[in-house]
């Protein structure tokens, strides 16, 4: 049977859930998360993904998170006894050189450390994308991915450096073909994804963020200038009518507003870019005749974030439980799909199930939602 999803006024994505029925859930898991000293977390993060699904509508079947806590709970288990443990031994090994006097050995030693574990976050973004679709079912079908996840770490280890190089102009480049190569690993049901993303759309934007340090520090010496010339005209300056504590506490208050207004105009600037980064690499995903898009514009990705801020600091961090929430409905707010799809030719995947779950993301505390 077809279901054609050419116009996102079908709504192929549709959030049916509520705060209000979800607070219940949230609120349990953070207390049991504190009970247990925060073992429950994986458990509690499995409840949140259940709800979640199970409340997101595809076309015109719900989603369905099929994974479990101990999955979760194993694969971090695993991920700090094979890696983390070791990595402490090296560290005790690193500090003992330094002790005894041999730098190069232990810059050596902490260079290959640092690589190896650029490469193991590939790794384990990777596996982590692999993990959830295939928990994910649709009509009882299913995603998943065939590779291990082991050849994208090397590229993500590579990509990343080579993105560092040319002044980090590269970094567009890096992500953009990291996407394509995490994506393209993927399929749903019989279904491979596939991803085109490109560069050169979102390069300006990148030119803007990789310049407004540069252009912001030079408005800033440019605005203590000016303040000085003001002065010393008004009469603010040394050995002038003006108090003379009034100068230092005028020069105080300006530096605080433009050290401020330098991080907050950095951060839209980087908001800018991430929006069309986004953009582009979900208008270039498609999985069989099926093509999305996102079209959430800067201010949508500013208001998520400031309402995130306010709801962590004015609930003193109590509020972080319903994050993920905001997160998950934002992102099926604003994705749409296009084209149609057939369920008879939608078969279960052939793929490997991962048997743990995302440990290393965890690990590394690199993870979204």
């Amino acid at each position: 049977m077809d279901r054609d999803v050419e116009s996102p006024r079908a709504g192929a994505f549709e959030f049916t859930g509520d705060w209000r029925e979800f607070a219940p859930i949230a609120f349990t898991n953070l207390l049991l998360s504190i009970v247990t000293l925060g073992i429950y977390i994986f458990w509690a993060r499995t409840r949140e993904r259940k709800y979640l699904w199970s409340r997101t509508r595809f076309i015109d079947d719900r989603l369905e998170w099929m994974g479990t806590g101990l999955e979760l709970f194993i694969g971090y288990a695993l991920a700090i006894i094979l890696f983390f443990i070791p990595f402490a031994a090296l560290n005790l090994l690193l500090q003992g050189l330094l002790l005894r006097d041999h730098p190069g050995a232990a810059a050596l030693i902490g260079l290959c450390l640092y690589l190896f574990l650029l490469y193991l976050a590939g790794v384990a973004i990777f596996r982590a994308l692999r993990y959830r679709l295939s928990r994910t079912y649709w009509h009882g079908i299913r995603g998943g991915s065939n590779s291990q996840g082991l050849a994208f770490g090397w590229s993500y280890l590579w990509r990343t450096l080579a993105g560092s190089l040319a002044l980090g102009l590269l970094i567009p480049w890096s992500m953009t073909s990291l996407w394509n190569e995490r994506w393209n690993a993927m399929s749903f049901g019989p279904h491979e994804f596939e991803s085109n993303a490109h560069p050169d759309s979102i390069f300006l934007k990148f030119l803007l963020f990789y310049l407004a340090p540069i252009i912001l520090f030079v408005g800033i010496f440019v605005v203590f200038i000016m303040f000085g010339v003001f002065a010393a005209a008004t009469g603010m300056g040394p050995g002038q009518s003006a108090p003379p504590q009034s100068l230092p506490v005028m020069l105080i208050i300006i530096g605080v507003v433009l050290y401020l207004g330098f991080f907050i105009v950095l951060g839209v600037i980087a908001m800018i870019y991430y929006a069309a980064y986004f953009r582009e690499v979900v208008s270039k995903l498609s999985l069989g005749g099926l093509e999305f898009d996102f079209n959430a514009r800067t201010w949508d990705w500013i208001k998520l974030f400031l309402g995130n801020f306010a709801l962590v600091i004015f609930t003193l961090g109590i509020g972080q439980i319903f994050v993920g929430y905001r997160n998950w409905t934002f992102f099926v707010r604003h994705v749409n799909a296009y084209g149609e799809v057939s369920l008879d030719d939608f078969t279960q995947s052939t793929t490997k199930k991962p048997g743990q779950g995302e440990g290393l993301l965890d690990a590394f505390d690199i993870g979204a939602f």
